[in-house]
């Protein structure tokens, strides 16, 4: 499920509503504390050193309660109450380089910066946990406002109970908070999607596309599945439109057809198989075949005629099929007051989305919700999926997807010409493309997990077994 995204108020809400059913808080407590150890034994193999910080409160007895439920691992247990007392017995245990750190010394419930001595306490921490894991919220970030109360904790990783806390999705606060995940399944009461005083904001994950996309028919063929058309590439471009096309043929739409700039055409149809590559000049022209279009990736030379431009606003105005604008052209179409009856889809980064709205990167970054709330609404309430951490998908009203995968290798260029072909191609597809929401949310997570997957696959890579040609 989708988790909403929650105030200090909204979470204590929640709470309350669980107890007032019945639920004890102990319980809970225990099965938080369940959720850490698998974590905590998924990260770590056996015999690794596992230090546990837990401060006085509830957050301290979450980290408590994973104890019992860590096996194979050599656990310290030091349950911070007095830190000028047992400083030094802090300062012994990081100095034994444990396998993994986790905190949990100071939960939502904190309204005041840390100092003195707790102050000195999470300066040790971050400056002696190599791996460092914190509960609910790092200690020391405001539940709301994020890193306001200035001394933190700066986790590798944050497991959150339950659902995000709003402050931990404040701008900068990624530094402290690192790889958020939800410790989801502890007892709490269903959301049933209105209560607890939620925003728009909904955090997906992985369980959100347990048995999508839907299965295809056994008599298909590729009739049954769609064609993308793609207009992409250009001189010094031709890269973009290759990434792109590729991307789409991941997705397996029944047929990719390339529409790219003459100046690119033999660069571009050299790299390609399963993909139909033509040229275009100065006309745009849709091939009736098609049921979804890609324009963008690499139209940024200078060889691209002002015809081009316009007629890519008038196929965003007019296609009778979804359109997917991406990179250049993002900066050729015309706003619209009115909704499309068919998806229209912008896929821009921060900068792109701050020269669509006069505004600065600053801007966007500040409030990323209202940035793409602007957008969509400028542009005929078109679907946005605005790119970076914490990638935004949706529209001019109704909810917004925060989504969790991907990592920072994603920063490069070519990534979101993938993506964009990756949409496209899903789009076009028939069976998928009624539920357009549902699309972009896979298609962004897919291909952030794809990322994911890779990391992890370098992380296993042990630098003396390397083949001679790496």
């Amino acid at each position: 499920m989708a988790y909403p995204v929650l105030t200090l108020k909204g979470m204590r809400d929640w709470e309350k509503r669980t107890w007032a059913r019945g639920v004890q808080e102990s319980d809970v407590i225990a099965q938080v504390g369940r959720r850490i150890a698998e974590r905590i034994m998924e990260m770590t193999s056996p015999g690794d050193s596992v230090l546990l910080l837990a401060g006085k409160g509830h957050n301290g007895d979450d980290v408590c309660a994973a104890c019992p439920w860590i096996f194979q691992r050599s656990v310290t247990l030091i349950r911070l109450r007095h830190p000028e007392e047992q400083m030094a017995a802090l300062d012994s245990s990081l100095a034994e380089l444990p396998d993994l750190v986790v905190e949990g010394l100071f939960g939502i419930g904190l309204n005041r910066a840390l100092e003195g001595a707790w102050a000195d306490v999470v300066h040790r921490i971050n400056a002696s946990a190599e791996t460092l894991v914190s509960i609910d919220i790092p200690s020391g970030l405001h539940a709301d406002s994020g890193p306001s109360l200035g001394c933190a904790i700066r986790a590798d990783q944050t497991w959150t109970v339950g659902a995000p806390k709003a402050g931990m999705l404040v701008q900068g606060a990624s530094d402290y908070v690192g790889r958020m995940s939800v410790l989801s399944d502890v007892g709490l009461v269903d959301w049933d999607g209105s209560d607890f005083g939620s925003s728009d904001l909904l955090w997906g994950d992985a369980h959100d596309f347990v048995g999508w996309p839907p299965k295809r028919p056994l008599e298909s063929h590729k009739g049954s599945h769609g064609c993308v058309q793609i207009y992409a590439g250009s001189r010094g471009y031709h890269g973009a439109a290759v990434l792109t096309a590729r991307g789409a043929s991941r997705a397996r739409p029944g047929l990719v057809e390339l529409m790219t700039h003459v100046s690119s055409y033999e660069g571009v149809a050299l790299q390609l198989q399963n993909v139909m590559v033509h040229a275009f000049e100065r006309h745009l022209l849709l091939s009736p075949k098609s049921t979804a279009v890609v324009i963008g990736p690499g139209l940024a030379s200078n060889d691209i005629d002002v015809e081009v431009k316009i007629q890519v606003g008038e196929i965003w105005q007019n296609c009778s099929v979804p359109v997917v604008v991406d990179a250049s052209a993002l900066d050729w179409l015309p706003s619209s007051e009115e909704a499309f009856e068919m998806p229209r889809v912008i896929t821009p980064h921060p900068g792109e989305a701050a020269r669509m709205l006069g505004v600065s990167n600053q801007d966007i970054q500040a409030d990323r919700l209202a940035a793409l709330r602007a957008l969509s609404l400028k542009y005929g309430q078109c679907w946005v999926v605005l790119k970076g951490h914490h990638t935004l998908i949706g529209r001019a009203s109704g909810p917004v997807y925060i989504n969790a995968s991907g990592n920072p290798n994603l920063a490069q260029g070519g990534a979101g010409d993938i993506l964009a072909g990756y949409l496209g191609g899903l789009l076009a597809q028939h069976e998928k493309s009624n539920d357009p929401e549902m699309v972009l949310r896979y298609a962004v997570w897919a291909h952030g997990r794809a990322a994911d997957r890779c990391q992890l696959f370098m992380d296993s890579w042990d630098i003396n077994q390397l083949p001679e040609w790496l």
